[in-house]
């Protein structure tokens, strides 16, 4: 059977995120805190949209790109709100999630040998889908000296003669760090300088807590024709089994996105594309409820960490929170075994979003206030007998 499967599939670990979730799963009276799932139920409106489409048998496949209704909002909704501009026939993609989208977009974008650019800590899906796309991942290290940013002096650095894609996690899973007007400015002269594409996955855009607006590194000169804007429904709507996303780009990158897209998925779910259609005309204010929510969790987690004098970074956007426990002399995956073993709560270890995550644990605030309650006198219940 061995000889039967490709050695680069068999090569790639499982997701680190997974792990834990799946032993959870058979694991009675075990809280879970590890999974980037929102609590909220899809906004109702959202939900009787995509009902009355089945309803009136809208079943049918779509265009391969998605929904023209779909890709206008997605276009008219980009331009209020980041100040992004798209043609909706030629410039948009729906995909099945943004997963799909950082997957088709690598292959599109690389040719085997070719380089791709990982800050990390990261969403574990970029090195592995690097990796399928006959590409060579090249992590650069964030510092949390740095407040987990990307600088000019790492981009430089990091960067060679086959270096080809950059990709920018930001708001960033798992840190919740986020790259500012300023942050981003400083690092256009070197992508273009050195003429690479770019892969801004801003599925958090609209999950931050500094009372500024998310900026997407696309709207700066010199940059839109060269990124591929990756966004999705999962996050911000509370949308994640609707299994829906987007990207956005230039023409000719996105009629190969397209094309890799017609032949792997054909197109994503039509009542889940009626449905995103709603969210995205009047969901603004269930949007700003949940953000409210999600910061008021922020607030309190950093709060609770700070007593049990746990080091933790403050995230900015997207709702993780990334304690250091290198105190405690083990490793991160030491760490959340034992804590899943004897307190029956499960976090990630930091080292399942790449190496430089070793010695922190990743923990979602994507939960109720009780649940998260309990699950910080479990961990304090764990420390104490540290």
């Amino acid at each position: 059977m061995r000889k039967m499967l490709s050695d680069k599939i068999t090569s790639i670990q499982p997701s680190g995120i997974r792990k834990f979730f799946d032993i959870v799963n058979d694991m009675p009276d075990a809280i879970s805190l590890g999974v980037g799932e929102p609590d909220f139920d899809t906004p109702w409106n959202v939900r009787e949209e995509g009902i009355y489409a089945l309803e009136q048998g809208k079943t049918f496949y779509t265009s391969n790109a998605g929904l023209m209704p779909l890709r206008e909002e997605i276009c008219n909704y980009l331009a209020r709100k980041y100040n992004l501009n798209y043609e909706p026939k030629k410039q948009v993609l729906v995909t099945i999630g943004g997963s799909e989208a950082i997957d088709i977009g690598l292959r599109c974008l690389v040719d085997p040998g070719d380089e791709v650019l990982i800050p990390e800590p990261c969403y574990v899906s970029y090195l592995p889908c690097a990796v399928m796309a006959d590409a060579k991942p090249v992590p650069i290290e964030l510092k949390e000296e740095n407040s987990f940013k990307l600088t000019p002096e790492e981009l430089e650095a990091a960067i060679t003669d086959k270096t080809k894609v950059l990709i920018m996690p930001f708001p960033n899973n798992p840190t919740g760090a986020v790259m500012t007007k300023e942050d981003l400015l400083k690092l256009v002269p070197i992508i273009i300088k050195h003429d690479l594409a770019v892969i801004s996955d801003e599925i958090y855009s609209e999950l931050t807590y500094t009372g500024t607006r998310h900026y997407s590194i696309a709207e700066f000169e010199g940059m839109k024709e060269r990124t591929i804007v990756i966004n999705g429904f999962s996050k911000a709507f509370a949308m994640t089994g609707w299994r829906l996303g987007y990207a956005c780009g230039p023409e000719k990158i996105i009629s190969q996105m397209t094309k890799l897209h017609q032949f792997s998925i054909m197109c994503a779910p039509t009542n889940s594309q009626f449905a995103a259609v709603e969210a995205m005309r009047n969901c603004d204010r269930d949007v700003a409820g949940m953000v409210d929510a999600y910061n008021q969790r922020r607030r309190f987690m950093l709060s609770e960490f700070e007593k049990m004098g746990l080091p933790c970074f403050t995230p900015e956007g997207a709702f993780y929170i990334f304690p250091s426990i290198k105190k405690f002399g083990m490793s991160s995956d030491e760490f959340a075994t034992r804590l899943l073993k004897e307190q029956k709560l499960a976090v990630v270890p930091g080292t399942a979003f790449g190496a430089s995550g070793e010695g922190h644990v990743r923990i979602s605030y994507a939960y109720s206030i009780e649940n998260l309650k309990k699950g910080l006198e479990r961990i304090q219940a764990f420390i104490d007998t540290l």
